[in-house]
């Protein structure tokens, strides 16, 4: 199998590449800028792309600001992008015309996403313009949405003018699940194809993306890790009381609140734990379309004095979320490989998950905590009644759920990885 090596600090190591993605720094993609963070001090520079700009009130830490204020916002000055595509028409215009022609005919035979793909083209044209100022040949992406769009006719654009052995190329990493519901409309088995390499978050990502391909493409399938700061999250001692001497058990989500997350199955355990006389006190952080009616659900259930919703929170607030709970829960339906799983198993916390796509290859049942059957409160309920009827289990768990966040998902692991990956797409 296709694996990015961790270890050591040998061999190839890239000495520039350009990250661009759909809106960056956005709250929910702060794995990214941690593996940026890494790159950088492993001595890889890295310049960042975003399509579109990040509203200034989503920008909730110091790094979040920070990382937007180096960042190059494609559309935010569209005078530029105009002027981009005059430059490149009237110095190179067959390289104009075939980047446009294949906009054109690339991805589903629909009117209205060919129109897109001429926007895209329009956005690359703006971006190659600003890669060959910078002497950048190398663009890497994450997720196969429209920033893989503008990716791949970068590429073209540049191997037009420059040739084919200028060194244009562009690589990607796919996190799941969504894309692999609409194959055909992200167009994500042709990305796949025309991408250098694709580094995947999980083994469960690389199986999706080899059922796709031909196996003389799998090669170019690495597996890179995502990854959490374990010296922000660290255990803290927690009180090894049970719920036999009057302490309510404290429980943690942290999440978007949508429907993929089932946060309303998390409320039906808690329902049950109260209800059978075990005290509870949980914390739901984040924001999304179910805030209402999970308001609601909570008020019909009668949690008003147990549930609290907070709304979403910066990074920077998060490691005393983490420390102020004895358990952290995460019942979705669809998910990737969560960064919040990472950092509460970082933070000590035993965790109560389910057994869906990449989440078995993070946590271990019964070692760093429960892996569940998804949509079952039931049995969500009887895991939180076991950690609160016997907090040393908890206490187990959660050490055991640190030593494998260290060994395999630490920020200086993935990033030496995503370097190696990186490196070998440079060789290609």
């Amino acid at each position: 199998m296709a694996q990015a090596s961790s270890e050591g600090d040998g061999g190839a190591r890239p000495a520039e590449v350009a990250y661009l993605v759909s809106q960056y720094p956005a709250p929910s993609h702060v794995f990214v800028e941690r593996e940026i963070e890494g790159l950088r001090a492993l001595g890889v520079r890295v310049d960042t792309f975003s399509v579109r700009p990040v509203p200034t009130e989503a920008l909730l830490s110091r790094m979040m600001r920070e990382e937007a204020a180096r960042t190059t916002v494609l559309l935010e000055d569209r005078r530029a992008v105009v002027a981009a595509v005059a430059r490149l028409t009237r110095a190179h215009p067959l390289a104009s015309l075939r980047g446009m022609g294949r906009a054109a005919r690339t991805g589903p035979r629909y009117a209205r996403h060919r129109l897109w793909q001429l926007f895209y083209w329009a956005e690359a044209v703006r971006l190659h313009d600003e890669l060959d100022r910078r002497g950048l040949r190398h663009l890497h992406v994450h997720f196969s949405n429209n920033s893989a769009d503008i990716a791949r006719l970068v590429v073209e654009i540049g191997r037009a003018v420059d040739g084919p052995g200028a060194g244009w190329r562009w690589s990607m990493t796919v996190h799941g699940p969504t894309e692999f519901e609409r194959v055909e409309a992200a167009d994500l088995a042709a990305k796949v194809l025309d991408a250098a390499g694709v580094a995947c978050i999980s083994d469960f990502t690389r199986s999706q993306l080899m059922r796709l391909v031909p196996p003389e493409v799998w090669p170019r399938l690495d597996l890179v890790r995502m990854s959490v700061e374990i010296d922000r999250y660290q255990p803290v001692e927690r009180p090894v009381v049970s719920v036999g001497a009057g302490r309510p058990l404290r429980v943690l989500n942290v999440g978007r609140l949508v429907p993929e997350k089932g946060a309303p199955v998390l409320l039906d355990a808690l329902a049950q734990l109260v209800g059978d006389g075990v005290p509870v006190e949980a914390r739901l952080v984040g924001g999304g379309e179910l805030a209402g009616s999970l308001a609601e659900q909570v008020d019909d259930l009668g949690l008003s004095g147990s549930v609290a919703l907070t709304g979403p929170v910066g990074q920077e607030q998060l490691p005393e979320l983490y420390r102020w709970a004895d358990v952290f829960v995460l019942p979705s339906f669809q998910e990737g490989l969560p960064v919040v799983l990472m950092e509460a198993m970082a933070s000590g916390l035993p965790v109560v998950t389910t057994a869906i796509a990449g989440i078995p290859e993070l946590v271990t049942d019964r070692v760093s905590g429960r892996v569940l059957p998804a949509g079952r409160a039931d049995a969500v309920a009887e895991a939180l009644r076991e950690l609160a009827l016997d907090p040393a289990l908890g206490v187990s768990w959660g050490t055991a759920g640190r030593e494998k966040v260290v060994a395999e998902f630490a920020v200086p692991v993935a990033a030496r990885a995503q370097r190696d990956f990186l490196a070998g797409v440079a060789e290609r």
